[in-house]
Formats: C-alpha cells, sequence, structure tokens
C-alpha cells in the first residue's frame, strides 16, 4: 500500500517523494489538507506524512478524521513549529511520530522504516 504526503510545500513534496521513491515506496501526493482528507478516507495507505499547517484542512484535522473513520494508519507530523504544546497535542491525537522542520531526508527515511516495518 501506498504513503500518502500531505504538504503544501512544493520542494518538501518533491524532496520527500523522491526519498520515498527512490526506497521502493508507492507515494500519493496531495497539496492541502481537503484533498489528503479525502484521499485517505477513499484509499487504503500505509502512512500518512502530513504538514501540520496546510490549506483548507490542518494536518491535526488530517489525524482527527482518520481517528473518526476508525482507520488504523500512522501518521507522522511535520511543523517548523517545535513548540512543545503543538507536539504534545499531536501525540495526544494519536500521531505516531513528530519531526520538526527543517529536517533530514535520511532521518525521515529511519522513522518511515521504523515505522512501516520495512
Amino acid at each position: 500500500m501506498p504513503i500518502l504526503i500531505a504538504e503544501d510545500d512544493e520542494l518538501i513534496l518533491k524532496t520527500i517523494e523522491h526519498k520515498l521513491m527512490k526506497e521502493g515506496y508507492e507515494v500519493i501526493l496531495t497539496r492541502n489538507g481537503k484533498e489528503a482528507i479525502d484521499t485517505i478516507l477513499s484509499t487504503d495507505v500505509d502512512l500518512v506524512i502530513t504538514d501540520i499547517m496546510m490549506p483548507f484542512a490542518s494536518g491535526v484535522e488530517i489525524l482527527s478524521a482518520i481517528k473518526s473513520a476508525g482507520k488504523k494508519v500512522p501518521v507522522i507530523m511535520l511543523s517548523s513549529m517545535g513548540q512543545e504544546d503543538v507536539i504534545l497535542n499531536a501525540f495526544d491525537l494519536g500521531a505516531a511520530d513528530f519531526i520538526v522542520k527543517p529536517f533530514s531526508p535520511s532521518e525521515l527515511m529511519l522513522r518511515v522504516k521504523r515505522i512501516t516495518g520495512s
């Protein structure tokens, strides 16, 4: 199953896509929160990587939609906001991991492999 990336920054989106595809993962790209939620609810995915600050629906709203739908999809949250309350809120809502931007694509891959078991 694919990994869904929800990111409105085109450079970050393409960097993550390239790194995941290089490692053999199938990738679905979404550029706003509404598109991400619609795709997650209609498609089975192994993992979601989402920015917190997204147009139309935030990463937190994406995480809430996944939980409300009863899907057991792990979510890695990305944010340039490293504030403790934002991080704690993401984990309280069930995020599997949280990475503060800027981040190393290699570090992201290690976390993806840990969560997906591949």
